[in-house]
């Protein structure tokens, strides 16, 4: 799966599962705390959405890769199942 088909497909499911308004939500927007102001309850959301789209577990995964849509379009590429 290319880069650009996962950052959207993670994308639809923040503004899906989460509310976040599409047009707030760039790619480096940071998602927990000053631009969007998710928190540790939206992170499982994120996680669960992450598992069902893509299949890659990110249970216990170092903070850092939740800041943006470009660190978790990152992980699920680097993690994804080929």
């Amino acid at each position: 799966m290319e880069r650009a088909e996962v950052a959207a497909k993670i994308k639809e499911m923040l503004v899906e599962n989460l509310r976040i308004p599409e047009e707030i939500l760039e790619d480096d927007s940071e998602l927990f705390g000053g631009d969007i102001g998710l928190d540790s309850v939206d992170s499982l959301e994120i996680i669960a959405g992450i598992d069902d789209l893509f299949g890659v577990n990110m249970t216990g995964v170092d903070k850092t890769n939740f800041r943006d849509i470009n660190a978790l379009t990152n992980y699920v590429v680097e993690n994804a199942e080929a």
